[in-house]
């Protein structure tokens, strides 16, 4: 007996109240937007600026040790990373450490480092530091700069791309989806405060491919649907082909969930920052793919008829098939 998640053949309503749908993700979004200008964001070492330090040890390296050791010197933002590299030799054990700067201060100091060092010898006697650097607020402001560009520049991409395979009402929708799951997702860790760093862009553009796939699927089936079904009224098709899509956008949904949650309760530390926002992205990812991206194109209106270019709409690459 096949697992279904939902059942093989659905006829629901998904446009019956696309005001109350267009209301609460606007709602969201302003929520968003006002705890980003009165809260703000947890900026990580990245984007705050502070100090690495390579340490090596010929102990077996315990990131929970080193972090209690640590933790008494109330450095702020700490971040460490056990270094796996296959020409390391047997005792040769490599931590990244990551140390928020101080306020006041460009860069952590030598008396800091100091301490840093005698907390981690209790732990491991033998710990050496290999090299300190030191990130100032000019590199961590660039970086905030290149951060935002990447995800403009990725949305950019994505509008240009879905114009030239559908039609520019279907990348005006995949855009105002892709928007809102950055909104939300960048709301939703201004809320909860969890750390904001290079990681959590990567996780930005990732959800925007993510996002971008179901979205390219439900587009997919519309446009073999719009051709099937000229006469058919443009909400009747949507709510087909999403109907048509559904199983499978639930089961790829479910099951990315499943293997982030794992990763999230169980991958430490380091990625639970990056899984978070996985995990909610792919969950706004789904919900805007349905309802934000195909309420804006069923908003917008689309050409009919597929069969014949359209000298009023779209351009000239509307019929590819990628």
């Amino acid at each position: 007996m096949r697992l279904r998640l939902v059942p093989k053949e659905t006829k629901w309503d998904f446009f019956g109240k696309t005001t109350i749908s267009l209301g609460f993700s606007s709602v969201l979004i302003l929520l968003s937007v006002v705890f980003f200008f009165v809260q703000g964001l947890n900026f990580g070492i990245d984007f705050r600026g502070g100090t690495t330090i390579r340490t090596e040890s010929g102990q077996t390296v315990v990131v929970g040790d080193y972090r209690n050791a640590l933790e008494p010197l109330n450095l702020g933002d700490v971040s460490i990373t056990e270094v796996f590299d296959p020409t390391f030799a047997d005792d040769q054990n490599v931590t990244m450490i990551r140390i928020q700067a101080q306020d006041g201060q460009e860069a952590v100091t030598a008396d800091v480092i100091r301490d840093v060092e005698e907390a981690l010898k209790t732990v491991a006697p033998d710990v050496t530091f290999v090299s300190v650097e030191s990130v100032g607020p000019k590199v961590s402001g660039e970086l905030i700069q290149t951060a935002v560009i990447a995800v403009l520049l990725a949305i950019a991409a994505v509008l240009i791309y879905i114009w030239l395979r559908f039609e520019w009402q279907f990348a005006v929708g995949a855009v105002a989806a892709l928007v809102h799951d950055v909104i939300l997702t960048v709301g939703v860790f201004s809320v909860v405060q969890i750390r904001f760093d290079l990681a959590i862009i990567a996780a930005l553009l990732t959800i925007v491919g993510y996002s971008l796939n179901d979205t390219v699927v439900v587009f997919d089936r519309v446009r073999e649907n719009l051709r099937k079904f000229k006469k058919l009224e443009l909400k009747e098709v949507l709510n087909m082909s999403i109907n048509e899509t559904l199983s499978r956008t639930v089961m790829t949904s479910v099951t990315t969930l499943l293997a982030l949650i794992a990763l999230f309760v169980l991958g430490g530390d380091v990625i639970r920052g990056f899984v978070f926002a996985m995990i909610w992205g792919v969950i706004v990812g789904t919900y805007s793919s349905v309802f934000i991206a195909s309420t804006v194109l069923l908003r917008l209106g689309v050409k009919r008829d597929w069969s014949k270019p359209d000298a009023n709409a779209g351009n000239q690459f509307g019929n590819i098939d990628a």
